[in-house]
């Protein structure tokens, strides 16, 4: 027989003999999971059924074998709201709440109790659908292209009880933008990885859909391309927020600037480093 603590410590160990980081962080949100308690080690010398065990060592040899903790558990927090991810879908990281600050400050400061906001690249939803959820009177879209990731986008809106519609488009196709008018905001986190960089990601992160992380050589094709198309589904005065790499905000701020945008305000994350940008869409510019 095995004690819970036994249990946990062997997890430990051979999720450390594998070089995970931050081993004990991983097993306990197993142990979270597998237990179905938020501390399942109250009761450190309470033995493990085989359930629990075949579970927990399930977990960790997908977790040796390279595959992400959030995969593992199926589900992962962003906000305050917890969302279903898996392969073929981007895993929500805490950056990405930097974005949802920027639409809720823009709100309070226009007066937007209502607003119209379109979340391009939606991926998981974990945007779309937590600013439905922080906003309860605003009309959320949200706009994916690739089937997996549009399957989990489903299944989040539904999970956590929101309204916001979901649409299977290609943001880079002008047709699509065409159908999308009068918004008051635009929010995306689109690929933004450069050639460099997708040398050098972590072993998990090449467990996520490369199609969610390349932005093409420099990284900048999604903001090239999208900030024109979609700029006239925006109401004049209306804003676009891009989450952004380290070191884009100059050449993502340019290429606003170049599309008729205007009174640019970028935001840190919580790590402290350049992460959004927000701009308004200018009266002036005709194209």
């Amino acid at each position: 027989m095995v004690s819970r603590l036994e249990l946990y410590k062997s997890c430990v160990k051979i999720l450390t003999e594998h070089n995970i980081d931050d081993a004990e962080f991983d097993a306990m949100c197993i142990f979270q999971q597998a237990f179905g308690e938020k501390i399942p080690l109250s009761k450190p010398n309470e033995t493990a059924d085989s359930s629990h065990i075949n579970n927990v060592h399930n977990a960790v040899e997908r977790r040796c074998n390279g595959e992400p903790l959030q995969y593992v558990l199926g589900e992962w927090d962003f906000w305050k709201y917890t969302f279903k991810v898996g392969g073929g879908v981007l895993i929500p990281r805490p950056d990405t709440e930097t974005l949802i600050q920027n639409v809720l400050d823009i709100c309070e400061k226009n007066a937007l109790s209502s607003p119209k906001i379109l979340d391009l690249c939606s991926g998981s939803g974990c945007i779309a659908v937590t600013l439905d959820k922080e906003i309860p009177q605003s009309a959320v879209y949200a706009v994916e292209k690739f089937g997996a990731a549009f399957e989990y986008l489903k299944e989040n809106i539904k999970l956590n009880d929101s309204d916001v519609t979901a649409v299977m488009a290609d943001v880079l196709l002008p047709e699509n933008a065409v159908k999308f008018k009068d918004f008051d905001i635009i929010v995306s986190n689109p690929p933004y990885l450069t050639q460099k960089d997708m040398t050098e990601l972590q072993t998990e992160v090449r467990k996520e859909p490369s199609s969610a992380l390349y932005g093409g050589t420099d990284g900048l094709d999604y903001y090239e391309k999208m900030t024109p198309i979609w700029r006239d589904s925006l109401k004049t005065g209306g804003f676009l927020c891009y989450e952004f790499g380290m070191g884009q905000e100059n050449a993502v701020g340019k290429i606003l600037l170049e599309n008729g945008f205007e009174n640019l305000s970028f935001a840190r994350d919580g790590g402290g480093i350049i992460r959004t940008v927000t701009a308004e869409k200018s009266e002036e510019y005709h194209g």
